[in-house]
């Protein structure tokens, strides 16, 4: 077994991490983990205010747990140069794919449908939201590598890119059918590419070549409920009464007017707690904000992700190098879509598709994951020097 470590160079980097203790309160971006801790006690405050009348009470416990882990991870992911986690790209390529891969035989449905969850001893776990962060390193280092030693704006380079994205765009598709965390892998890749100077003709032969392949994906990857849910925001004939596929958007939207300004007060909600709005502790969070604390609390919940968000890219901004800049690039990217997504599925404009809203809703893969993406950011303060880039 310790032959086995050391070929893995598994005990150096513990090692490495143990010996950078001293520096993460000095160096690591506190102001940002203090951003997030605030957040994610917001959010486990609402997790406990949408589930207390449901008859188990393990939610804000397993929050609690995943908020623990999230700081770990948060520790670890800042000290750890992310130079020496990309360059074990093949690893992560192979973790990536054995974890989608068993939701195969092993995938079991979530609230949205899709199969894109494991479950073990009763806990579930979401491999988009791990596959999520892999994703934005190794994307991050072939960019990186690309732009370095490479021309970036060449087809061969173009190229590979597309084959990577693509590779796990449609291993997601085919393994949960999961369209909410497939775009927000889009987004992520497309907002990386802009940042690197990937040229406007490539975005518009891209574009060209998406509108072309929408029929194909419409008709092939897509269930019945997934394109109504897709539709359902911009054509009111699909439920006219806003009893069958836009009950959730129905129920939220009376949620935030009840609430008014002031709200109604924390647990005291007629939408979250009788029921009626489903999915409230995860999708539809900001809806159980709204309806019990008011408006005021839906602004600054968003205000104070936009913090977050804003902090990601300036820590991105001021690296001086092109891999730790696109990682926070990539993860400032991430968490904007999903706010903009999310509150938009909560007010009614864009389609319910499963998108949950960062440290605030319920999810201990999302949440552990979202932590372990902001301490990627907090690594590249720590560490604003340039990296040795490891080639393929």
């Amino acid at each position: 077994m310790l032959e086995r470590l050391k070929k893995l160079r598994i005990a150096p980097i513990i090692q490495y991490i143990w010996s950078r203790t001293s520096d993460f309160f000095k160096k690591g971006d506190m102001f940002l983990l203090v951003m997030c801790c605030i957040c994610t006690c917001f959010g486990i405050t609402l997790v406990g205010s949408a589930t207390k009348s449901y008859p188990s009470h393990t939610f804000v416990p397993i929050q609690i747990f995943a908020f623990i882990l999230g700081l770990f991870l948060y520790y670890v992911l800042t000290v750890l140069d992310v130079s020496i986690i990309a360059s074990r790209w093949k690893l992560l390529l192979g973790f990536e794919t054995f974890l989608l891969l068993l939701l195969i035989p092993f995938g079991v449905s979530g609230d949205t449908g899709n199969s894109g969850w494991l479950r073990f001893f009763g806990i579930g776990i979401q491999p988009s939201e791990i596959v999520k962060v892999v994703f934005i390193v190794l994307m991050a280092k072939q960019i990186s590598y690309l732009k370095e030693y490479k021309n970036l704006n060449s087809v061969l380079s173009i190229l590979q890119l597309v084959v990577h994205f693509g590779y796990t765009f449609v291993l997601l598709m085919v393994t949960t059918k999961d369209l909410g965390s497939a775009i927000v892998f889009a987004a992520i890749f497309a907002v990386m590419l802009i940042v690197a100077g990937v040229r406007l003709y490539w975005f518009l032969i891209g574009g060209a070549a998406i509108a072309l392949a929408i029929p194909f994906l419409w008709n092939n990857f897509l269930d019945e409920y997934q394109r109504l849910r897709i539709l359902a925001p911009y054509d009111p004939s699909i439920d006219p009464d806003g009893w069958g596929i836009t009950w959730q958007t129905t129920r939220s939207k009376y949620a935030l007017m009840g609430g008014q300004a002031t709200g109604l007060g924390l647990g005291h909600g007629a939408q979250t707690q009788s029921g009626a709005l489903t999915g409230k502790h995860t999708d539809f969070i900001f809806a159980v904000a709204g309806e019990e604390l008011g408006m005021v609390a839906c602004v600054l919940i968003m205000l104070l992700l936009s913090v977050v968000i804003i902090r990601c890219m300036m820590v991105g901004l001021r690296s001086n190098n092109t891999m730790s800049m696109l990682v926070c690039v990539g993860v400032a990217a991430s968490l904007f879509f999903q706010m903009l997504v999310n509150t938009g599925m909560c007010i009614g404009i864009t389609p319910v598709i499963g998108i949950t809203l960062p440290f605030f809703s319920y999810g201990g893969s999302s949440l552990m994951s979202t932590f372990g993406a902001v301490g990627l950011v907090s690594g590249a303060k720590y560490r604003p020097t340039p990296l040795q880039f490891h080639r393929y």
